[in-house]
Formats: C-alpha cells, structure tokens, sequence
C-alpha cells in the first residue's frame, strides 16, 4: 500500500504497546520487524517510543507506570480509532451502553483522546488528531494491516460500534457453518470480528492489532528465538493468507498476517 496521506474518521490508524520493560521490548519489535526507535519525552522520566521504518511512522511503545503494571499485570496493545470529535464520541459511548475509562484529554499538540470500553467488555482508544495523524506506512511488511474485535456477544458490539462510528456489518461465510463480521465504513473494510470457538479456551473481550508480513513462519520463529511466544501456530485463511497470534517476551498479545497479494 502506498503511503497512507490522511485516516479517515472510523479508521483505525494507530497502535502502541504499554510494556513493563521498554528497554527489552524495544529490542524484541526492532529485531523481529527492523523498526527504528526514537525515544520522546512524555513526562519526568517516562519516554514515548516512535517506531518507524524508513522514515515512515508505524506505531509506539511506552513503559507503564508502576500503578498500571500492578493493576495489569503483564504489557498489552492498544488500537486506536480516528473520530472527528473526541468529546462527542466518549459523550455518545455511555449513552450507548459503554464506559469512558479515560475522559477526553490533551495529548500536548498530537491530538486528544479517550479511553473507552464497549458494553462486552472490550478497550479501545479513540483519537481526535491534531499534529499527530497516525501512521505514515499501513499493510506492507512491518505496518500495521488491520484490527480484530475478540468478544463473546457480537450481536451487542455490533450494535454499540455501529451507531457509534457510523458502521455497518457485513457478514462473510467462513465454510464451516461460522460467519466473520466485517465492519465497513462506507465501501472500505475497517475492522473485523470473528467468531469465538469454545475450543479456543478463555478469551478476554480485546481488540487486537495486525501487522503485515512477507513471511508468516519466519516472522514466528523469529520471535520465538527472541524469547517471543507462538498462541497460535501459522494458520492458513482461505482466499485471504495466512495468520499467526504471538506473544512478546512482556506479555503483550499481537498477530501477524502474509496476505496472499503480498510479495512473496
């Protein structure tokens, strides 16, 4: 994909990781997927890390605070949506049934967020840009390339994400008797859904970010020799590519995807 010049409001456009160690976890992302790393101050003793590659921006890591790690427990991803009015959007999440767990706030001159959580349970961020526009690069290797939204009530989050982003949902047949939700905005795919197998054990509502690769086995084994671990083996999604869920050496869950148009 080209460079990416604007993200429309109800894109994702953004992802950074909350990690306990940001030393080691910069390491691992910059060894897995050849990121650059500029470190920029937020705050006494805290740095935001901008990750690029070639230049372009990709996404972010941020060392968590003593309070959150212990109410956390481990690092974890956060996607970020594109809203026009931040303020409105985090208005509009209660009334829908959701809760604001971060009130909208200024983020220096990059822009203004919330943090909310849809009625299931799930985390997102929205995002009201002002200097900081998200990322430069998406779907090539190393960029991100789509979120997922893990829930055991579809039916409620399609709901809430709708009337809250001006969604609409499309179901697509996966052949073997389950739908995947895709979450359209206008004629452009924004996000998906898929249906939560009881195989598949405990999942915690989340939305999960995606980055693309040439390579979907090597990109595994690459973390796995980097103290990385495989949830979910290299999987093949017809028509589509294949996937693979990892965890970094912190905790943070992510997935890789080679799509089938992507170079080999």
């Amino acid at each position: 994909m080209p460079e990416v010049k604007e993200h429309k409001a109800g894109m994702f456009w953004w992802a950074d990781v909350m990690t306990t160690d940001a030393a080691a976890a910069k390491a691992f992302y910059q060894a897995l997927f050849g990121w650059n790393a500029t470190d920029m101050p937020a705050g006494e003793g805290f740095f935001y890390t901008m990750f690029d590659k070639d230049g372009k921006n990709v996404c972010a890591l941020a060392e968590m605070g003593p309070d959150l790690q212990q109410q956390v427990g481990h690092a974890f991803w956060q996607a970020y949506l594109a809203v026009e009015d931040v303020d409105a959007a985090a208005a509009k999440v209660e009334q829908l049934g959701g809760k604001v767990l971060m009130p909208p706030f200024d983020v220096l001159d990059a822009g203004r967020m919330a943090a909310i959580q849809d009625p299931t349970g799930a985390a997102v961020n929205l995002w009201q840009k002002r200097n900081h526009g998200g990322a430069d690069i998406m779907s090539e290797h190393g960029a991100l390339a789509w979120d997922e939204l893990y829930t055991p009530d579809r039916d409620a989050a399609a709901r809430f994400y709708t009337e809250l982003t001006g969604w609409r949902v499309e179901k697509s047949p996966m052949g073997d008797g389950t739908f995947y939700h895709v979450f359209m905005l206008g004629d452009e795919a924004a996000a998906g859904m898929p249906e939560i197998s009881l195989d598949w054990g405990e999942i915690p509502p989340n939305w999960s970010v995606y980055f693309a690769v040439d390579d979907c086995g090597a990109i595994v084994a690459g973390a796995n020799s980097l103290g990385g671990k495989t949830v979910v083996p290299p999987t093949d999604v017809p028509e589509i590519g294949q996937f693979a869920f990892l965890q970094d050496p912190q905790g943070a869950y992510f997935a890789v995807m080679k799509f089938l148009d992507a170079p080999a």
